[in-house]
């Protein structure tokens, strides 16, 4: 069988930095504080592939294949189907309203009953009157143009399945006043406003985040909150904001513990603050992402979730009293949580704190499956992180 071209590409890269940086530095469960070679030396200015790139943007004939993107996820999100089998609808008006949207608007796509894969016909900026309500088998695409929504209320992902948003910048997110909202063609419904986030993930599964852009909002930039499950967030850059990812509603939620996220690939960039992310009773994996700075830690959580970090590349910051990337909500009880750190790279005095006993695997089905690469490989996988540039007829 011929090899590909992403594996091959992959193997040439290895063997390259196997040759030009010997010493690579891991834990398995500890806490050394050491740094073995200055950040600059872990610097790259060169982007590579990972799995979910490597899928799609080799590809020159993305444009007219957009579909296929579907088949890309990885993690616990790899089923998110979006709006694979369905047709394209093009968005053609930056416009919105919330009661009565315009066929041409982002909001008249994806209340839609039907599959639909959404597109942008063109560069433009969306400030939302109301909260977007998502409905199930759906694709926001990105690719192509610079899409922004931001200033006003932004997407709220509630009771549905299947939705894919990939390649658009959300940010300056504000809450919502109550007001009447379509959610279908046929429903209209009164809200009760919503908090300032810029993706509220509610009682909903298999949501597949990929390639945003996530900046300053009155709340958080991701919550995952209601007994959701079956979620991947990859490849976003996050930054400029104070808690960037909540999974879990309240410690007394237990409906969250079939709660089953998958954070590979992001970027945590300048900054931010805390909840890198933060969980409750449910699963998190993080993978493979890049930590440029926390101001109060990086992991955190509360009720007994079960955390591992596999792989990563964290950089603590400067100040001396936010070395920790970990970070218990409770004062006492928390030694037999499963927080386990494998393979992390850590810089500037950053270091994990672990717990708990036995194995924390995340038991993906073989579809699901992936290889973490070595963290040393982090900031070059991460480097095009947030949307990417694409023009029709190249790659990516």
């Amino acid at each position: 069988m011929a090899t590909s071209t992403p594996l091959l590409l992959l193997s040439c890269f290895i063997l390259h930095l196997a040759s030009t940086l010997v010493i690579v530095y891991s834990t398995e469960n500890n806490n050394n504080n050491s740094d073995p070679l200055p950040i600059s030396k872990y610097t790259s200015k060169k982007a590579f592939l990972n799995e979910i790139d490597s899928c799609w943007r080799p590809k020159p004939n993305w444009a007219s294949n957009r579909h296929a993107l579907a088949d890309c996820a990885i993690g616990f999100g790899k089923y998110a189907t979006g709006g694979k089998y369905g047709a394209i609808y093009v968005v053609t008006d930056s416009s919105d309203d919330p009661e009565n949207p315009r066929p041409g608007t982002l909001r008249y796509g994806v209340i839609q009953t039907e599959t639909l894969w959404i597109i942008f016909d063109k560069d433009m900026v969306i400030r939302l009157q109301n909260e977007l309500i998502m409905n199930s088998y759906k694709t926001i695409d990105g690719r192509g143009a610079k899409v922004e929504i931001g200033n006003g209320p932004c997407i709220t992902i509630q009771g549905v399945s299947h939705v894919i948003i990939h390649g658009i910048s959300i940010h300056d997110c504000k809450p919502a006043k109550a007001g009447l909202v379509r959610s279908t063609p046929q429903h209209v419904g009164h809200r009760l406003g919503s908090d300032g986030d810029a993706i509220s993930i509610f009682s909903s599964s298999n949501i597949w985040i990929d390639h945003c852009y996530l900046a300053r909002c009155t709340d958080g930039l991701i919550d995952i909150i209601h007994a959701s499950t079956a979620i991947t967030i990859s490849n976003n850059y996050f930054t400029q904001h104070d808690k960037v990812m909540l999974l879990g509603h309240n410690d007394q939620y237990t409906a969250d513990k079939i709660m089953r996220v998958t954070i590979a690939f992001n970027r945590f960039a300048s900054g931010l603050t805390e909840r890198m992310p933060r969980v409750r009773f449910g699963y998190a994996h993080v993978v493979n992402n890049k930590y440029d700075e926390w101001k109060m830690y990086a992991i955190g959580g509360s009720a007994n979730p079960t955390i591992l970090s596999e792989g990563n590349f964290y950089i603590a910051p400067d100040g001396p009293n936010a070395k920790q990337v970990t970070k218990r909500e409770v004062k006492k009880n928390w030694h037999s949580w499963k927080w386990r750190s494998s393979k992390d790279v850590f810089l500037n005095g950053a270091y994990f704190v672990p717990s708990g006993y036995g194995s924390c695997a995340p038991n993906y089905s073989p579809a699901q499956s992936f290889t973490a690469v070595p963290a040393y490989m982090v900031p070059a996988i991460t480097l095009n992180a947030g949307p990417t540039s694409c023009i029709v007829g190249v790659a990516c």
